[in-house]
């Protein structure tokens, strides 16, 4: 009698991982990662944004945010007296935009609505661009912010890579948009 039971045999289990490797091998350099940390970034800030502007009204006190550019992050502090200073006991923290990111646009067109820098907004504090998110959860201006990647910032060729972060004054609303293959800005979400 013949046992029923079949399986594979160890050649023909290593012929389907050498087709595995090989189409693998091909079509992993055609994988952008670049694209996909430029998209989390824009997401990341849009909603930590959009967390602090929350946190503001729950919290009954402004949240300022300051752009370091040369260290590209944000950096927050909670003024818990509404003072505009930074004084002791009162949260500061940093926030990266991630790997490759920086501030700025690259070789994509400014958008009409925040200029040509890579943040626009005007108030300074402690030498850096700031935003500030009031306890009624509106922003002390409109104005935004782009984000791009190191090879977007360099090559002239990835205008794709940039994003943009419209804040309204009113509401405190965060807008995202992204640079499209067709040159143009469209809304992210």
């Amino acid at each position: 009698m013949r046992d029923s039971r079949r399986g594979f045999t160890f050649i023909e289990i290593l012929i389907v991982v050498l087709i595995l490797g090989m189409v693998a091998a091909f079509a992993a350099p055609k994988i952008d990662v670049t694209k996909f940390k430029v998209e989390s970034a824009m997401q990341t800030m849009g909603m930590t944004l959009l967390a602090l502007e929350r946190q503001s009204i729950a919290q009954q006190h402004d949240i300022i945010v300051m752009f370091d550019q040369t260290q590209n992050a944000l950096r927050v502090h909670e003024d818990n007296n509404n003072s505009g200073t930074m004084d002791a006991g009162e949260r500061v923290r940093r926030i990266p935009l991630g790997d490759d990111i920086v501030f700025g646009r690259g070789a994509a067109a400014a958008m009409a609505s925040i200029g040509a820098g890579p943040v626009s907004f005007t108030k300074t504090i402690g030498g850096y661009q700031a935003l500030v998110f009031h306890r009624d959860g509106s922003a002390s201006e409109a104005a935004g912010f782009y984000l791009t990647s190191r090879r977007g910032m360099k090559y002239s060729g990835y205008p794709q890579d940039s994003r943009a972060i419209v804040l309204d004054r009113a509401t405190g609303r965060a807008s995202w948009f992204r640079y499209s293959n067709l040159g143009a800005w469209v809304r992210a979400f």
